[in-house]
This record gives structure tokens, C-alpha cells and sequence, in this order.
């Protein structure tokens, strides 16, 4: 097999595997390595797209039948979250619960292997869901294309955030896992990759107003600056990245995405 050969393969092997890791959906698996996983973490937010696309259609939909648009926008949230077996929620919930015991590394890492969701993690669930639903409510309350913009711009944000903390500078807080296998796996390509995906879903708000152009910068801007900001205390309280620090980073960026979009909807 020649290098070029081999590169495209670990390609095709890393979005089968993103498929089959951040989605509900049957794949057949591939190899499995370091270079396959870098290439998972980058389709990432390409996954992201097409899911923020699924949600957004599912919410516009719902206001389309007559539903009001926060009870369409909740559908359309349901939706997300069943694509993605609740994988992202889940992480939410352990991290929160983790941070939130106060105990040090070992001790925060042990509650967030537990199968069971405690205080801080039932809060972080409501409200992150309750805003997401409120927010994506508002740009359908709008119009459609802010909706199906808003939601594709906030599912690439989400998992951008993810790719991000892959990359080399950023280390596993574990021995075993997901975090610690996709740990530093993130390269120049791949990050490249991933990076296309967040621009042109930013690109979908070309064909409405520059102001909802511009907040779509902002929000891109503000919900890898939250996640930027999560992802740092976890470093510092865990020792590194974990698969629920991961989900936590993405529904944290995005959550911030839609919020920032839902404001700059009054400048459309």
C-alpha cells in the first residue's frame, strides 16, 4: 500500500468511525488506531452539520404543521439527541457532576464513571436543554432559514470544540478510553478538515442579512471560548480530556452558539 493510499484509507476509516462513535447510526467498523482516530475527531463537525440540519428541519417542520415554535424546536432538540444516543448529554452530566463533587482528580474522575447522574448533573441537563430549546424556538419563531442556519452553525461550533481539544496540546486524563485514544490525535490536515466545515456552515447565513453573518461570527467566537474555557478547568481539576469532557465541550460550545444566535436574531 503506498503512503497515499494508506492516508485515504485512514480517512475513510476515521469517518466510519465517527459515524459509528458520535451516532446512532449502523456502520460496519474499520480499523482502529491512533491515525484513524485523529481522522474521527476531524469529520466531527461535518457530523455536526448534518445533524444541526436534521434538528433544524425537524424544528421548522414542526412550526410548519402548526406547532408553536418552542414545542417545535423541543422536537427538534429530542431528535438531536436521539441521533446521538444522548452521548454529548451524558458527558455533560458526569463532567458536571465531577467538577461539581469538589473532590480532587481521582476522586472527580471515579464519579464520572458512574452510572448514575447526580445534582449537578440533573441541573446542568435542564437548563442546557432548556435553553437550547428556547433559543433554537426563537429563530424558528423568525423564519425558517434562520432556524435551519442557526442550527446548522451551532452543531458545527459543538463539535469543533471537540476536534480542538485533540489536538497535541492538550493531554488524556486517563490511561483508557475514548479520551485517552483520541487524545493529541488531532494534526495540521485534520484540524484543516474540520475547520472547512465550521466556515461553510457559517457560510449559510450568506443568503440572509450581514448582520446575522456577523452574529453568526460571534457566536462561532463565543461558543469556542466557552468550550475553550471549560476545556482548560478540566485540565487543570482532571489532568486532561476524558470522552465525557468531550461531550461536555460540545454541548457547552453549541448551547453558546444558539444563545448568541438567538440574540443577533433581532438584528435580521
Amino acid at each position: 500500500m503506498s503512503p497515499a493510499t494508506g492516508r485515504l484509507a485512514d480517512v475513510v476509516d476515521g469517518a466510519r468511525m465517527a459515524t459509528g462513535t458520535f451516532t446512532a447510526v449502523p456502520v460496519r467498523a474499520g480499523r482502529l488506531d491512533r491515525a484513524v482516530a485523529g481522522w474521527a475527531m476531524a469529520w466531527a463537525p461535518w457530523l455536526g452539520v448534518l445533524l444541526g440540519l436534521a434538528v433544524g428541519l425537524v424544528a421548522v417542520s414542526g412550526s410548519w404543521l402548526g406547532l408553536a415554535p418552542t414545542l417545535a424546536a423541543l422536537l427538534g432538540v429530542a431528535l438531536g439527541a436521539l441521533a446521538t444516543r444522548a452521548l454529548h448529554l451524558d458527558g455533560l452530566a458526569d463532567v458536571a457532576d465531577g467538577l461539581g463533587s469538589a473532590r480532587r482528580a481521582e476522586g472527580a474522575l471515579e464519579v464520572m464513571r458512574r452510572s448514575d447522574i447526580g445534582p449537578f448533573g440533573v441541573v446542568a441537563l435542564i437548563v442546557t436543554l432548556g435553553v437550547r430549546t428556547l433559543a433554537l424556538g426563537q429563530l424558528v419563531a423568525l423564519s425558517p432559514a434562520t432556524a435551519l442556519s442557526g442550527a446548522v452553525l451551532a452543531g458545527a461550533v459543538s463539535r469543533t470544540a471537540a476536534t480542538w481539544a485533540c489536538l497535541p496540546v492538550v493531554p488524556s486524563a486517563r490511561e483508557e478510553g475514548l479520551g485517552a485514544f483520541v487524545a493529541g490525535s488531532v494534526r495540521g490536515p485534520g484540524l484543516a478538515l474540520a475547520s472547512v466545515a465550521l466556515v461553510l456552515a457559517w457560510a449559510t447565513g450568506w443568503f440572509l442579512t450581514w448582520p446575522w453573518v456577523l452574529g453568526g461570527v460571534l457566536a462561532t467566537v463565543a461558543g469556542l471560548a466557552v468550550a475553550g474555557l471549560l476545556l482548560r478547568h478540566c485540565v487543570r481539576r482532571l489532568g486532561g480530556i476524558t470522552g465525557d469532557v468531550l461531550g461536555s465541550l460540545a454541548e457547552s460550545s453549541g448551547t453558546t452558539a444558539l444563545v448568541v444566535l438567538a440574540a443577533s436574531a433581532a438584528w435580521v
